[in-house]
């Protein structure tokens, strides 16, 4: 089982970011991302397009259990959504191009290389389960 709930931003919006939302702490992704974990069940993305003036920045959601479960993301750049609302849900298979995840980390400039894909590329794979890396 994993849950994962956070921002990711690039270099160029981590100071806004840290500005805009009080008490954020990020964690180094690789690729010149941060993470920014997400604990309130209901989280306001309003203040996300602004941040983005600066940089790009998204968020993601994925929730698993026993290999089923449900992915989503919402990439800003420049103050505008520019990619998303994306969502797959348990029952449906995911896009050619890719899960919303990696979809989202591409826009940001991530490159997947030999990696799996670009969630793998990054190292999500080690902040899968919110509470438990937050707290480390």
């Amino acid at each position: 089982m994993y849950c994962l709930q956070a921002v990711i931003v690039t270099e160029s919006a981590r100071s806004r970011l840290l500005d805009a939302i009080e008490g954020a702490r990020l964690v180094p992704l690789g690729q010149g991302l941060s993470l920014m974990p997400v604990t309130e069940t209901r989280f306001d993305t309003g203040p996300l397009a602004d941040c983005s003036e600066h940089g790009a920045v998204a968020y993601v959601e994925a929730e698993y259990f026993g290999g089923a479960g449900t992915q989503s993301a919402q990439v800003w750049e420049g103050g505008e959504t520019v990619l998303g609302p994306l969502h797959v849900d348990e029952d449906e298979p995911v896009p050619a191009d890719g899960s919303p995840i990696s979809q989202a980390l591409r826009r940001l400039g991530v490159l997947k290389g030999d990696h799996f894909d670009e969630f793998d590329a990054v190292g999500l794979g080690r902040h899968r389960y919110t509470d438990g890396w937050l707290s480390a």
